[in-house]
């Protein structure tokens, strides 16, 4: 029986996916095959050497150490695309929020309760809060993956026109795209003419402040930025200083802080991006599906740390190994094998950076003896039998 740890409530809808007969859920294990986690944080939790994976239920990692998992030959998933359309919606709301000042608008209207004549009093004071509509305006979409394909599509339905930035377009990102959006090759493009941007790429060493003073130096007066992906993308003192001169209209972010909450035309929210019961209902279930897959078949689909790698597989003995991406290492694999008298009859490999992942299937049952000449290779990290 495979124990799945829930480091926060994981929808129903996705848990229900787990046959029952091979797996039981808690938050209470101590000693556990799986974690299923959304944002709790897992820098300083010692794992069990039980431990195989980790879903998280959502495309960011950032709350989970992905490095020291590679290294202990923990697969860590992400569920990209799950929540693609919950936060495609946002950022269509927060353009129209940027543009048309209608938080702003709401609360004037609702300190004026008790005021005689509400309505005309209301209503003469709108010419405060009017602001442009969004057709005909340039929009700058910096990353195109599922998130950001999909409100660069939805931007052309608005009658927007779009410019999208990724130098790391896939071919299915590509397939997808509305051929209306004008694809650019240098970010400064995006920058220097586009009234709007939304920032859609992963947080990491080379993204972090990708908007930053240097940008809002190259982008038109009164630009509108939307930013519902990490909050570290855009540089706080940098904001802060374009909002406070006018060069940014309007930055809407998705994340909290007391720099952003102090200037008069931003508009902080709560982390709603992903929040919508559909979006949690189809994080839930590609994560489980991932853990699933994993467990019983070896399959890695969707892992931020290691290859992806999928060998058909229906019955038989299956070994499945992590390991240093380093020569000769196949070779001695199968050199074990060759010992133990066993035929390989299906195999598959991938590399990816440091790490390597190495599925096969083999002719009779492993025993202890294999295992542990296995594990003894050097570059080996991991060593799991399935069949």
């Amino acid at each position: 029986m495979n124990q799945i740890k829930l480091y926060n409530k994981i929808s129903k809808v996705g848990l229900d996916n787990l046959d029952a007969a091979k797996y039981v859920c808690s938050e209470e294990f101590e000693d556990y095959d799986a974690v299923l986690v959304r944002s709790a944080k897992l820098h300083d939790v010692v794992f069990p050497k039980n431990l195989k994976c980790i879903a998280r239920a959502g495309a960011g990692v950032n709350n989970i150490p992905v490095d020291r998992c590679a290294e202990e030959g923990i697969v860590v998933f992400n569920t990209p695309g799950a929540n693609a359309n919950a936060v495609k919606e946002l950022v269509i709301c927060a353009l129209l929020l940027s543009s048309r000042k209608i938080v702003q608008g709401a609360n004037w209207v609702r300190g004026l309760k008790g005021t005689p004549d509400i309505g005309p009093a209301a209503e003469k004071g709108k010419a405060t809060y009017a602001g442009p509509e969004i057709a005909g305006k340039k929009l700058g979409v910096i990353g195109l993956g599922a998130i950001g394909v999909k409100v660069a599509n939805a931007a052309v339905g608005l009658d927007m026109e779009v410019w999208g930035y990724d130098p790391f377009l896939s071919v299915d990102g590509a397939l997808q795209l509305s051929r209306s959006v004008k694809h650019v090759t240098d970010l400064n493009e995006i920058f220097a003419n586009c009234d709007y941007i939304t920032v859609h790429v992963p947080l990491l060493a080379d993204t972090k402040g990708i908007i930053g003073e240097a940008a809002f130096e190259k982008m038109k007066d009164g630009v509108r930025v939307v930013n519902l992906a990490r909050g570290e993308l855009v540089d706080e003192p940098a904001i802060a200083k374009a909002l406070a001169s006018g060069k940014v209209a309007c930055y809407v972010s998705d994340f909290a802080s007391d720099v952003i909450l102090e200037q008069e035309n931003a508009i902080v929210l709560p982390h709603l991006g992903a929040s919508t019961p559909e979006s949690e209902d189809n994080c839930a279930k590609m994560a489980v599906y991932e853990i699933a897959e994993y467990l019983e078949k070896g399959t890695i689909r969707n892992s931020v740390n290691f290859p992806n790698l999928k060998v058909p597989y229906e019955t038989g003995y299956r070994m499945c190994m992590i390991h240093k991406n380093v020569q000769g290492m196949i070779g001695a694999i199968t050199g074990v094998f060759s010992e133990e008298g066993a035929n390989i009859e299906n195999m598959g490999n991938r590399s990816r950076g440091d790490y390597a992942y190495t599925i096969m299937d083999i002719s009779v049952e492993p025993n202890a003896a294999m295992i542990e000449k296995l594990g003894a290779i050097e570059g080996m990290i991991s060593v799991r039998a399935i069949g």
